[in-house]
């Protein structure tokens, strides 16, 4: 089996639909490890790649005033037990344009694979972007990802973020986000990591409310078993008048793992506001009690409760 059908079985696998690689209006770039498989552009949407030593750079532009109809799909992977993927991302919205990403970084077989993730993303005046990213590992837990993303979001302008790791090992997971907000802007992060064996959990996300009226949610749900571990900064800053932001970060743990939540508030403007919450404990004993009357044995009791929180 192709390196090509290897990967684009786990895209399958992992809900991914195999189809948006032959359609001619939906724009893709499919790499594997430093080699770009394939790539599309549709109109009012520029990528231009460039194939390194140990990964790809890609840079991606949305036209003014252009509202890309259907999600760009991002697929990267490392097929074998071992390797380095690097990526580079420089993306860019002008004014008043939008896009939705849907990624998908896959490492089915992985034993000792290290993937790295940089990303610029400039969000100009009145423009939305949207990227959702889902994560399949295999069983191994030998994968270490280290993705960091530096994000300025402009007047009136939206960023939402989904990070979902929940099939197969963790391995290690090292994220850090830095997100910038100015006048009426939005922004979202949210992260669902499940983590078992010795898998090791940090996030570190923060956002900046720099501009008068922005609003920012840093949302985090982490479940952990056997031995793993994770510690979770959220932080947000309110710098501007009007701005409104929140750290909502929840943990649930069992067996001999351990969770550490820290949520960070600074306001610097007398008519800025954020809050926190954050919660970290074992599995509810009634909803266990519950599920277990109704017939299920205590490990799918406690998967699906892993699963509700996960949502």
């Amino acid at each position: 089996m192709s390196e090509n059908d290897v990967l684009l079985e786990a895209f399958g696998s992992s809900g991914g639909d195999r189809g948006v690689f032959e359609d001619s209006e939906v724009a893709h770039l499919l790499a594997v490890e430093h080699r770009i498989l394939s790539a599309r552009q549709v109109q009012g949407l520029k990528v231009d790649t460039e194939e390194t030593p140990h990964g790809i750079v890609a840079k991606i532009s949305v036209a003014e005033g252009v509202r890309i109809a259907r999600p760009v799909h991002l697929c990267f992977g490392v097929v074998h037990s071992e390797g380095l993927q690097q990526i580079e991302m420089d993306v860019v919205l002008e004014p008043h344009s939008s896009v939705d990403f849907i990624a998908h970084c896959l490492f089915p077989n992985a034993e000792k694979v290290r993937h790295e993730m940089i990303a610029r993303i400039e969000i100009g005046e009145g423009a939305s972007m949207c990227y959702n990213e889902t994560h399949v590992h295999g069983p191994q837990g030998g994968v270490e990802v280290v993705p960091k993303s530096q994000v300025q979001v402009g007047e009136d302008g939206r960023f939402n973020s989904e990070f979902n790791l929940t099939v197969g090992r963790v391995g290690s997971l090292d994220m850090d986000y830095t997100v910038t907000g100015y006048a009426d802007s939005v922004t979202e992060l949210i992260a669902r990591v499940s983590g078992s064996g010795s898998d090791l959990v940090k996030i570190r996300e923060k956002v900046v409310l720099e501009g008068e009226n922005s609003r920012g949610l840093i949302k985090s749900r982490i479940a952990l078993r056997d031995h793993a571990s994770a510690e979770i900064i959220g932080s947000t800053s309110g710098n501007a008048a009007g701005a409104r932001g929140h750290v909502d970060c929840m943990e649930l743990v069992r067996d001999q793992a351990v969770a550490r939540a820290v949520p960070i508030v600074n306001v610097t403007h007398p008519l800025a506001k954020v809050t926190h919450e954050a919660a970290i404990g074992t599995v509810d004993q009634r909803q266990l009690e519950t599920l277990l009357a109704h017939g299920l044995c205590p490990d799918e009791a406690v998967d699906v409760i892993i699963r509700g929180v996960l949502r």
